[in-house]
């Protein structure tokens, strides 16, 4: 069963905040429901489908079904880190195919930034029962220092650099200067990057996204929901999931799971690559963001220090722009898990709603695409291709 044209995108919202010491977790994913239900010009009554995954406080979506006083039909919890909330999208898309629901609300939060959580140097810990803490926690793997990995293996295979990289944040920066809730607004040159501290060689604090709180909701329809919302019409036209793990130690690093997901997503879209006018990619760190461009098929493998130099991701001046809200590199990275936000960003592109200084013009096909886990061990990887219909 296709996916192409069962279901559209009728809310997004992005909470404004960066710090929420205030605020409860479960406070956080009511606000964000409460907005993008607006933005669609419904109600929390109208919800008949809940999707959401491991940030939700408690027995997670039970917990916060029973906050929000939702009632429901279809509930989903799959949870692939950063990742989970591009797939939920796609998940979302299936239930209302296959009848489940036909108004499903989708809700991330999260307070790393409260909590006083450092950029990138937390253990990459799921717990003692998970199955790889034996084999690598005696070894102090951290999230920064495994994507370290994935680039220092990249640039001995195929020569990328750390200007190179640096390209990508500041991209992202020319982005960001135009968000008053971005966290990071200053404009950056390749030299500043490379000039920041190292955390994990060869990457600096530069390359590193911010840590932030918040959080994000989407809200995804019916066709013939959609077709009575006054709304601008957001239609998802194909997805891909994929997962990449270890392997048994026979794995190489300079590709993720975007090698997988995102062919099945072009495919079910039926267009290609170069046919995408906007992409949200995942940016946890500027090394994320190379890779995922080439396995999604903007250029080769082993092209990306190329393809991204040179401004060739800044809105109005490169042939892909990318992330025009700052992104996780810039503006927000709510729970250390930035997927909502690409679907978000990609929402308000194709409405026309970006910010005019980075509105990309006549964007009618966008690309989300998120990672969750980590690029040097274990994850998950989700892409969604959407279209604006007049």
């Amino acid at each position: 069963m296709t996916l192409k044209g069962k279901a559209y995108i009728a809310g997004a919202y992005e909470h404004p905040t960066r710090k929420a010491a205030d605020k409860s977790l479960a406070q956080l994913h009511a606000e964000v429901a409460k907005g993008a239900l607006e933005d669609a010009g419904l109600t929390k009554d109208d919800v008949d489908g809940y999707f959401c995954a491991g940030d939700a406080p408690g027995l997670g979506g039970l917990s916060m079904i029973d906050y929000m006083g939702l009632k429901l039909r279809h509930i989903d919890t799959t949870e692939t880190g950063g990742s989970s909330y591009v797939i939920h999208v796609a998940h979302a898309a299936q239930a209302i195919a296959e009848g489940k629901c036909k108004i499903a609300l989708i809700t991330l939060a999260g307070k790393p930034r409260s909590s006083g959580e450092a950029t990138g140097t937390k253990p990459r810990n799921y717990g003692n029962d998970s199955p790889d803490v034996a084999f690598e926690l005696p070894f102090g793997p951290t999230i920064v220092n495994n994507y370290a990995m994935c680039a220092h293996r990249h640039m001995y295979e195929f020569g990328t650099t750390s200007e190179q990289l640096a390209w990508i944040k500041v991209a992202a920066s020319h982005h960001a200067q135009h968000n008053p809730n971005a966290m990071l607004q200053k404009v950056v040159t390749v030299e500043d990057v490379i000039g920041s501290p190292v955390i994990a060689d060869p990457l600096h604090r530069l390359d590193c996204c911010v840590i932030s709180d918040g959080g994000g909701a989407l809200v995804v329809v019916a066709p013939e929901i959609a077709a009575k919302l006054d709304r601008p019409k957001v239609r998802i036209i194909g997805a891909g999931e994929a997962p990449k793990h270890q392997m048994g130690g026979r794995v190489d690093l300079t590709y993720s799971a975007a090698a997988a997901s995102g062919p099945a997503a072009f495919a079910e879209a039926g267009v290609r690559p170069s046919d995408i006018k906007y992409a949200s990619i995942y940016d946890s760190f500027t090394i994320t963001v190379l890779i995922q461009l080439e396995d999604l098929g903007f250029c080769a493998k082993g092209e990306g220090g190329k393809f991204v130099s040179d401004g060739n991701l800044i809105s109005g001046v490169g042939k892909l722009p990318f992330n025009t809200d700052g992104g996780g590199l810039c503006n927000n990275h709510p729970g250390n898990r930035g997927g909502i936000t690409k679907v978000i960003e990609a929402v308000r592109q194709l409405r026309g709603e970006a910010h005019p200084a980075v509105q990309v013009a006549n964007c009618d096909l966008a690309l989300a695409h998120g990672t969750g886990g980590s690029l040097g061990t274990r994850h998950a990887a989700g892409t969604v291709i959407l279209e604006r219909v007049e």
